[in-house]
């Protein structure tokens, strides 16, 4: 394995997952045992949460089980991106697969140290529920994703992911 090709990638899912990790510890200083702080009255607030679940409150107290379904995407991301050819074209489908995976890990270290994932940004005109840095990670991942795959990548370019014939 050259270390060299995976760098990129490393140094990226280290510094997001630095980031989502001093944001959730701002929260716990700045905002647990308080009302929240609006940003934007009536709009956004920081507002600290104990997630014991995954997205939108599902999988409550399922720690054991997010964390499996975590660690086998974590797999995947790393054998699709340890695939991904080099060069201009396909750093945007590696800057997805660092968003990912920062995401995922962040949110991994939360319930294996504490039990739940840390949320704090609560966009309060549409009652959304309370997330964090890493489940924005994880979005724009999944946005970017879906607009690269629909409008910037052929099928062609997926030809890295089948299985090579022997």
């Amino acid at each position: 394995m050259q270390l060299k090709k995976y760098t990129f990638g490393i140094l990226g899912v280290v510094c997001f997952i630095v980031f989502d990790q001093l944001t959730k510890l701002w929260a716990i200083l700045n905002l647990e045992g308080t009302q929240g702080i609006p940003v934007i009255p009536d709009v956004f607030e920081l507002q600290y949460l104990e997630n014991h679940g995954a997205a939108f409150g599902i999988l409550q107290n399922q720690r054991w089980l997010l964390l499996i379904i975590s660690f086998l995407i974590l797999i995947l991301l790393c054998a699709v991106y340890a695939k991904i050819p080099e060069g201009k074209r396909f750093l945007p489908l590696k800057a997805v697969s660092i968003l990912l995976a920062a995401g995922a890990i962040g949110n991994m270290i939360d319930r294996i140290l504490m039990g739940y994932v840390i949320d704090f940004l609560y966009f309060k005109l549409i009652h959304f529920p309370v997330f964090n840095v890493a489940d924005c990670y994880v979005v724009i991942a999944a946005f970017a994703a879906f607009f690269l795959i629909c409008f910037y990548y052929k099928d062609e370019d997926f030809n890295f992911l089948k299985k090579k014939k022997s």
